[in-house]
């Protein structure tokens, strides 16, 4: 533990120290997987998957109290006019998710998903990135600490989702912060920007990026000064998953910002972590690319609010289900393998 006292000095600790899976549930639920009545292999990723839940979780595959989070913040680059909407959609969606009217509330509905939302200060929106740091490294860590309560209550497998005007612009500056390019490369339509506010939009994250390119080394430092609310709560319920044992489901372009700083802090950090699908936005698949991970669906989304994570859910439940419920060999009376 650093004796410094400030604020990130916490996260760093913990993120120095990571638990990492569990190898006896692991070679436990191996076992059970080549005693099923199956072909070895024929259930391609969805044996990857309970062989996953079972490693991070530390018993048998089973989802039983998934939830979608949900993370909603709002960013002072929007006066720029990088989004052909204004900063208030962000709260009046908030309010459509606690009506049940979104995506996400259908899709929680259809796959039995608990569901919950976190307004981050949305009347406060973050500084301008272009010209002064999102957050206060004060404010950014406690932002992170918040976003770790996102567990408190109890869940076995956490969607991560986000809402806020103007967040493609900071996933696509924290992307370039991280792996460099140019703004081109990260900067893609995000709520439907185009024309010269697609270019508005390339202009501030290339103008953000180069005000604060002296002090980018630090991925904590990424993320406060480029980042925003929503990434550092998410940031933090990725970590306080991965603590507590809680397997996760990134979302989108936005939600796998918030993780690339965790990655960037620590390789092993996102080992609990699968990215629920490739949204259309076109530098999610790069970002997915850094991270070293395969996208669990590709549907041409890219509405962010958890929807990709949480329809990935209804595939990682089949595969604990499959795992779980399936007859062995023994047990159906039906022969394993030919032994001539």
């Amino acid at each position: 533990m650093s004796v410094t006292g400030l604020p990130f000095d916490d996260f760093r600790s913990l993120l120095r120290d990571l638990p990492g899976p569990d190898t006896a549930a692991l070679v436990a639920a191996r076992d059970r997987d080549r005693q099923l009545t199956k072909p070895p292999g024929s259930l391609g990723r969805l044996e990857e998957i309970a062989m996953w839940l079972a490693a991070w979780t530390g018993r048998p595959p089973a989802v039983n109290r998934p939830l979608v989070a949900i993370f909603a913040g709002n960013h002072g680059v929007t006066k720029h006019g990088i989004t052909p909407y204004p900063s208030s959609v962000t709260q009046q969606m908030v309010e459509n998710f606690a009506a049940g009217g979104a995506a996400i509330n259908q899709i929680c509905v259809t796959y039995d998903l608990g569901l919950k939302i976190f307004d981050l200060a949305l009347d406060y929106p973050t500084g301008d990135i272009t010209c002064e740091p999102a957050l206060s490294e004060r404010d950014c860590a406690a932002t992170m600490a918040f976003g770790m309560e996102a567990i408190a209550g109890g869940t076995d497998l956490l969607c991560i989702g986000e809402m806020g005007i103007g967040n493609t612009t900071i996933a696509a500056a924290i992307n370039l912060a991280l792996y460099g390019g140019t703004a081109e490369d990260w900067v893609g339509p995000g709520t439907g920007s185009q024309g010269d506010v697609l270019k508005r939009k390339t202009e501030a994250v290339e103008a953000a990026v180069n005000f604060h390119r002296d002090h980018l080394d630090d991925p904590f430092e990424v993320l406060r000064r480029l980042g925003g609310r929503e990434i550092a709560a998410m940031a933090g319920a990725i970590l306080a998953a991965r603590m507590e044992k809680i397997p996760v489901l990134i979302d989108g372009y936005v939600a796998t910002s918030a993780a690339a700083i965790l990655k960037a802090m620590n390789p092993s950090a996102l080992d609990h972590c699968l990215i629920g699908h490739v949204s259309a936005e076109p530098g999610h698949l790069r970002a997915i690319e850094k991270l070293g991970k395969t996208p669990l669906l590709a549907l041409g989304m890219r509405l962010g609010e958890g929807t990709g994570a949480a329809l990935a859910a209804g595939i990682v439940k089949a595969a604990a289900a499959c795992h779980a419920g399936m007859a062995t060999f023994d047990s159906a009376g039906v022969t394993n393998k030919s032994h001539e």
